[in-house]
């Protein structure tokens, strides 16, 4: 059961946008198709396409905040003690935590008013509430990932050792 939730933490978003990336290209593959060679496309390619985007965004950003991929200027943590870069990346983190558990909530809220009111897609006829929980679901992931990110820093902290910074991209 551990192995499953290890494989689920490293892998389970990776493989969500596998999913939505394959559903794009090869939606937008058929439309493109039938634009050219029959001149005609449909309504509902274009709302896969788009909504497989939305959701690729948002997960994408939780993958972000875990391996700490998001932009950053961080030329003055090169000169800091790893006690002070820990603490400066914990206080980034409690940020960013406050903004997504805010716009978790004001996102439910869109949800919720939606299902409320019963909105559908205009060409798939789908309730639109499928659609919406992309950003949800983005910032659930997001404080999930961040709470991880925080208890990592702060283990590294109390031991005294140096604070994961991510990957590097260029050295």
């Amino acid at each position: 059961m551990m192995r499953l939730i290890k494989a689920l933490d490293k892998n389970a978003e990776r493989w969500a946008l596998l999913v939505f990336y394959v559903m794009l290209v090869v939606t937008m593959a058929v439309e493109v198709l039938r634009r050219e060679i029959f001149s005609y496309s449909s309504i509902w390619g274009e709302e896969i396409v788009r909504y497989s985007f939305i959701y690729l965004v948002w997960i994408g950003a939780a993958i972000a905040v875990k391996d700490r991929a998001h932009i950053r200027i961080d030329v003055l943590l090169h000169y800091l003690g790893p006690r002070m870069k820990a603490l400066i990346y914990i206080f980034g983190d409690l940020v960013m935590f406050g903004v997504a558990v805010i716009a978790l909530y004001w996102s439910l809220e869109t949800v919720h008013v939606s299902a409320k009111f019963g909105s559908v897609s205009h060409g798939l006829r789908v309730s639109m509430v499928w659609f919406l929980m992309a950003v949800p679901v983005g910032f659930a992931l997001m404080v999930l990932r961040l709470i991880q990110s925080l208890l990592r820093d702060l283990r590294a902290l109390r031991d005294g050792k140096d604070v994961y910074e991510g990957e590097k991209m260029f050295d």
